[in-house]
């Protein structure tokens, strides 16, 4: 069996989070919808996201929606990217920890790879690898 999985993150701010990862990683919004052409939909909500699709980081895939209410915060889930160039490591790394929280400094390891690891602004935890 072929399958494709992409994350899909439910958001309280799908254009501000889907902005902060394209500036932390490069990339581009593929799709966007909003809500404004479903019927029933009050009118406070019709300018949320329905639907954005992005392609980050050299064709990594991620959806984000907005949520219309807030939403719980988990650790129990995070996305794990692998650079090619320690550079492009190190400023995403260093991006992504603006307004969030350094767990694991980013460094060479004693397995031979670079490794850090973050919560961002928006609660997602992300583990950034270089392979030395």
């Amino acid at each position: 069996m072929q399958a494709q999985m992409v994350p899909f993150i439910i958001s309280e701010d799908a254009r501000g989070q889907a902005d902060f990862y394209m500036q932390a990683l490069g990339g581009e919004i593929d799709v966007l919808t909003t809500f404004k052409d479903m019927p029933g939909i009050p009118e406070a909500h019709q300018d949320k996201v329905m639907h954005m699709s992005l392609t980050l980081a050299g064709g990594n895939k991620l959806i984000l929606t907005d949520a219309f209410q807030e939403t719980a915060k988990s650790s129990s889930m995070g996305l794990a990217i692998t650079f090619t160039h320690e550079e492009n490591a190190r400023a995403a790394y260093r991006h992504l920890s603006d307004g969030g929280t350094e767990k694991y400094p980013f460094a060479l390891q004693p397995w031979g790879a670079y490794y850090g690891e973050v919560v961002d602004r928006y609660g997602m935890t992300w583990q950034m690898v270089h392979q030395g």
